[in-house]
């Protein structure tokens, strides 16, 4: 249980922290290292998404067991992105929507549960990225209903700020080598929030830079040295120079092309059944997509990452009905073009549909892992990248 006490000592270790010390006394840095000799001025960190704070309600996300972080560092990996939807940390009525009144009624007993899982990746020597992947007014995902729109209201902005101002002073002594923040998962304007299949595309890009820029600034003036990541626009794909005047990083997705990776997901397609199969390299009417069409598409971060700003691939991966061998061969190629580009990743989740763990895939010959289900090919192809 953790109880006031904890807390206080978890922030007083993060002071150590900020002196560049680590909670695990003797875990070296490498990643920084590394990205000194590369072009990429962000380490090229590799992880997982881990899901505990993902759903609205607090005791419905998917807790992370110890061993989970534990093995993930055992196995040399270094990162943990913490995806989560703010209303999960708020004191509010939850059997209604949301009101503007409500978005800055932070419960402290909510948000010592987030200290607890930064402190338990900090302690393996992981660094934490820290994500509002619901927003005061915005979030890609659909079924609810949010008092405003980030990208049009300054009321909702201003809510924004207020968020991650209580994160970066409250991780104010955390090393940026041990934590970032991830603004806001994967912009994107949809015709109807509250419908999942509604078309829509990217924010508009004046909207998105004033957006950042005023969370950026919040951030920078309670810790200037604390790094900031903006991910893609048009949920999450597309890289935008047009942020590059900011002080930010950008985070690009690891899903293309998305046929594959998202092959029969039932929040993609209204029939998924009826989809049809799959191979890699992938024949879409008269062209092959193959390794060299994960180039092209990844060629616009490549060109941020020549122009100077830091690149991070936050989410990746492939849902588990996708044939196995189809997955680890597109994938395999999605890994190599990341790497020559010196761009680190974060599977989207560890234990689920998406993860090397528990993954419910009806084509693997699951390995038995202290009771968990491990796919040690999937598994094996991500540790050839550390």
């Amino acid at each position: 249980m953790n109880t006031p006490d904890s807390r206080r000592d978890f922030l007083k270790k993060s002071a150590l922290l900020g002196t560049g010390l680590s909670l695990a006394g003797t875990t070296s840095l490498p990643a920084f290292d590394l990205a000194a000799k590369s072009k990429n001025k962000l380490p090229a960190w590799k992880g997982f998404n881990l899901l505990d704070f993902f759903s609205d309600h607090p005791d419905r996300g998917r807790p992370t067991k110890p061993e989970y972080v534990k093995w993930i560092a055992d196995w040399g990996f270094d990162f943990a992105r913490i995806p989560i939807s703010y209303p999960s940390y708020l004191d509010i009525d939850r059997s209604r929507p949301i009101r503007p009144d409500e978005v800055l009624n932070f419960d402290e007993s909510r948000l010592e549960k987030v200290d607890e899982l930064v402190e338990r990746c900090i302690s393996q020597g992981l660094h934490v990225s820290l994500n509002l992947h619901r927003a005061p007014g915005f979030c890609i995902n659909a079924g609810f209903v949010e008092p405003y729109n980030l990208w049009k209201d300054q009321e909702a902005q201003d809510a924004f700020c207020a968020h991650w101002e209580m994160w970066a002073k409250r991780y104010k002594g955390i090393s940026k080598k041990r934590l970032s923040f991830d603004l806001v998962n994967e912009p994107f304007q949809r015709e109807d929030p509250n419908d999942q299949h509604s078309p829509g595309g990217p924010v508009n890009i004046s909207d998105y830079h004033r957006v950042a820029e005023a969370a950026l600034n919040t951030i920078k003036s309670v810790k200037k040295s604390r790094l900031v990541i903006a991910d893609g626009n048009g949920g999450g794909g597309i890289a935008m120079p047009e942020l590059a005047d900011l002080e930010l990083a950008q985070s690009c997705r690891g899903y293309h092309p998305f046929p594959i990776s998202h092959y029969k997901a039932g929040w993609v397609y209204k029939d998924p059944e009826n989809v049809p199969p799959v191979d890699w390299p992938l024949k879409q009417g008269e062209r092959i997509l193959d390794i060299e069409e994960i180039r092209k598409y990844y060629a616009p971060w490549k060109a941020l990452v020549d122009q100077g700003v830091g690149v991070h691939c936050g989410e990746c991966g492939c849902y588990n009905e996708t044939p196995h061998d189809v997955f680890l061969s597109w994938f395999g190629d999605v890994l190599e073009v990341l790497k020559e580009n010196g761009i680190g990743f974060g599977i989207w989740e560890f234990s689920g549909a998406f993860g090397v763990m528990n993954s419910g895939r009806k084509d693997v010959a699951y390995e038995d892992w202290y009771g968990e289900k491990l796919d040690r090919k999937f598994l094996e192809l991500l540790k050839k990248q550390i």
